[in-house]
């Protein structure tokens, strides 16, 4: 690519990014999609499975089609590419703005590429998307699933984990009884529809849990993971700490298996969708790492802004999925 050709090629993503970041209305057209998906296809494909982060960076949780929020927190932590970005997968579903939030963070991922790491999360599958609304958003905004085929595509390509300064290990879930490295989870062939079980599935659908060993998971995929299994993970690959996202924690964010003291936790989870589903009433949190490791955790409200449906009187949702 030229440099005239190049400069055209940023100027028109920049323009997209601005106008999609100002108004939740400036979604790009189909065509444009099934290009940007394509673009990032070229870019992902070449990710590790546990794709190596860099510090200075912000670690991001759930989304889940809350387009307002992702914007609040563009302006809490920084916009992109001012900082760097690991976001933990759930991207779409419950929210009602899965389309708007997504082909952001696909679009950011394509203009800066070495800026943002996006990662996959459960939702990120065929099968769940066409349950928790992405599926029924796409065709009632686009008018076809071909939108949602391309962005389903896509997903198939995200990395399962990142590794933060050889550190910490970030999966969306958790763990799995079917890989004790780093390694063994690098030579999985990532590039499919989420599996109903095996090491793939589980990094995206597992928990902690208070109880030592492997559990079977109320989610019914996954499994959850006792206190001797993230920290004999943690040895085992030479880590500090697993940070996850995945569960609805009503403070943003919350720490698991600390072995008895303060400073000893193995596990974080963080989650980032204030307010979940509009009526879960939760805080939203972002964790910060400075270049030389320091951490600072940002809790946050929901974004101020009007417009979206009322919530129907289903009281809480089920967040174990």
């Amino acid at each position: 690519m030229g440099i005239e050709e190049l400069l055209s090629h940023y100027g028109d993503l920049d323009k997209k990014i601005e106008s999609i970041t100002k108004d939740p209305d400036g979604r790009i057209t189909e065509q444009e999609v099934t290009e940007l998906c394509n673009k990032a296809i070229e870019i992902i494909e070449k990710e590790s499975n546990v794709q190596p982060v860099n510090v200075p960076v912000t670690v991001v949780g759930d989304i889940h089609g809350q387009y307002h929020d992702l914007i609040e927190l563009f302006k809490i932590g920084g916009p992109c590419p001012e900082t760097n970005y690991l976001f933990l997968g759930d991207y779409v579903d419950r929210g009602y703005y899965s389309v708007e939030c997504v082909t952001l963070l696909v679009l950011l991922k394509v203009r800066y590429p070495n800026r943002i790491t996006i990662l996959r999360g459960n939702h990120e599958s065929r099968q769940i998307t066409q349950v928790y609304g992405f599926y029924d958003e796409v065709v009632r905004k686009y008018g076809s699933a071909n939108v949602w085929t391309q962005f389903t595509n896509l997903f198939d390509y995200l990395p399962l984990a990142a590794i933060i300064a050889d550190r910490m290990f970030t999966p969306h879930g958790g763990l799995s009884p079917s890989v004790q490295s780093l390694d063994e989870i690098n030579a999985l062939s990532r590039v499919q529809e989420v599996p109903h079980e095996g090491p793939l599935c589980d990094l995206v659908w597992s928990d902690p849990d208070d109880r030592m060993g492997w559990g079977i998971s109320p989610r019914g995929a996954g499994f959850t993971f006792g206190e001797d299994v993230s920290k004999s993970f943690n040895h085992t690959n030479g880590l500090n700490l697993i940070i996850r996202a995945h569960q609805l924690v009503m403070d943003g964010f919350q720490w698991h298996h600390n072995n008895g003291t303060a400073d000893e936790h193995q596990v974080l989870t963080v989650f980032s969708a204030p307010n979940y589903c509009y009526r879960c009433g939760n805080m939203a949190a972002i964790v910060e790492f400075s270049e030389n490791l320091e951490r600072h955790i940002t809790k946050y409200d929901p974004a101020p802004h009007r417009g979206d449906p009322t919530p129907n009187a289903r009281g809480t949702p089920d967040y174990f999925i």
